[in-house]
Formats: structure tokens, sequence, C-alpha cells
């Protein structure tokens, strides 16, 4: 059986995990940080914050192109874990897994996110390079 191709970002942020969590699961925050650095405007963000509850967030980037993603909370452990789904409006049956672990560390937080189950490694790589530039969004946003 073959492995699918998964990835691991580690970013350490200046905000306690309660804060951290809440940017990731309250509408009114998500639509301030999330989306590749390229992203001009969150249309929409939905939210039911619990396990088994669904997300769906829709947003542009610069060059004008819409994108629509959405899951379902498989883990909720608040200002510890989230587990969900991941799957574009686009490509549907390319479902894939991320996790969102928070540690305390310090007066910060280190935040461990794993994205698994790609359908390929390009796939992989351009997730990659979308949630750097959105884990960078969201340290500016914490510390403003």
């Amino acid at each position: 059986m073959q492995t699918k191709p998964s990835l691991s970002l580690r970013k350490r942020l200046g905000a306690p995990p309660a804060k951290v969590f809440d940017a990731w699961t309250d509408p009114k925050k998500i639509i301030h940080w999330f989306g590749p650095g390229d992203t001009s405007c969150v249309h929409e963000a939905k939210i039911d914050a619990r396990l088994g509850g669904k997300f769906w967030i829709r947003f542009s980037t610069a060059d004008g192109e819409e994108h629509g993603v959405g899951g379902v909370y498989r883990e909720f452990v608040p200002n510890e874990k989230l587990v969900f789904t991941w799957a574009w409006r686009t490509m549907p049956e390319r479902e894939s897994l991320v996790t969102v672990a928070l540690k305390p560390d310090g007066d910060g937080t280190m935040l461990i996110l794993t994205h698994e189950q790609f359908a390929d490694e390009p796939a992989r790589d351009r997730h990659r390079e979308g949630w750097t530039g959105t884990l960078d969004k969201l340290e500016r946003y914490l510390a403003a």
C-alpha cells in the first residue's frame, strides 16, 4: 500500500493557545488572516465550531481567482487541537485531513500543522506554500 504525501509545519506564535484557537474557530476573526499570501479578500467564513461541525471559507487571490474550501471537524479540543477534513469546492473528491495542534510555549504557542492524504506531491507542494503564507498572516494578525 502506497503512502499518500503529507506535510508538517511548525510556527511559534506570540499569543497564548486560547487566543490562537479562537482565531481558528471564530468566523469574525478568521476572515482577517486566512488564505495564502496573495489572498486579497475572504468573502465568507462559516464555522460551526464543535465536534462534527462544518466549516466553509471562500476567498479570492490577487489575480481575481475565487476559491472555496470546507470540511468537517473530526476532533475538537478547545485550546489544544483541531482535526478537520479539507476539500476544495472544485475538487471535493480529493479530501484530505488537517491537524492543528497547539502547545504552550513560554508566553506564546507552538502551532504544529499537519496536512495528510494528498492525492499527489504537486498538491502537497502547493499546499505547503499556501499554508506557509497563511501561518505568516496568522502571526501578523495575532501580533496586531
